[in-house]
């Protein structure tokens, strides 16, 4: 099977039935397919970690697709970290757009690679990588990673649970944003904790091995 075709086999209704197939094999099926995403870009994040929630229950769903993307952003930074001086990668470095990646991975490590990773569409290869190249140390974005997906999960989660009743009161959706903006405030207060300002040092950036 090609990468097309299995993008294309990712609809709702094929997840479930598989899911469902499967369900002998406990939550590795749940699990393997959101550490997929890591390595596979294009993989429907919203409809894996949905359906997930919807087949195994809202929070052994959250949690088996938390596990799954957090294992599989930890693999492959470990990767990349590992290789980071490969003449391909240091090429890959020097496009535009990864440039100025780097730049605020450089500044702000910690804010950079948690930020976005609480969102469930986005570069999420691109943001393991440059975290890898940057030479960020493992804790800090290990932490990153645990909280800023934990909330994603938990918030895509909450509504592939019960697609039905957020179709019929948007307005609950509310407290979906509350939650967001909660867990922002929150993750400020970690970062202080473990990332030091200023900026010049280069400790204080989370990039030291």
């Amino acid at each position: 099977m090609s990468i097309s075709d299995l993008i294309a086999y990712m609809t709702e209704d094929n997840l479930k039935q598989m899911l469902e197939q499967y369900r002998s094999f406990g939550p590795l099926p749940g699990i393997l397919l959101t550490f997929m995403k890591s390595f596979i870009p294009p993989l429907p994040t919203i409809v894996i970690v949905g359906v997930n929630a919807a087949v195994y229950g809202l929070w052994l769903g959250f949690l088996y697709s938390w596990i799954g993307m957090v294992c599989g952003c930890m693999v492959t930074f470990l990767i990349v970290r590992r290789i980071s001086g490969h003449p391909y990668l240091e090429r890959w470095a020097q496009k535009p757009k990864v440039k100025k990646s780097m730049v605020w991975v450089q500044r702000n490590a910690f804010s950079y690679v948690f930020l976005l990773s609480i969102f469930p569409v986005g570069p999420f290869v691109v943001i393991n990588m440059a975290a890898a190249i940057a030479r960020m140390r493992v804790r800090s974005f290990m932490i990153a990673i645990l909280f800023g997906k934990a909330i994603m999960v938990l918030s895509v989660s909450f509504i592939g649970h019960d697609l039905t009743r957020f179709i019929h009161n948007p307005l609950e959706l509310i407290y979906v944003v509350i939650f967001i903006g909660l867990s922002l405030w929150i993750s400020k207060r970690i970062e202080l904790k473990f990332t030091k300002k200023p900026v010049e040092a280069e400790e204080g950036n989370g990039l030291n091995p």
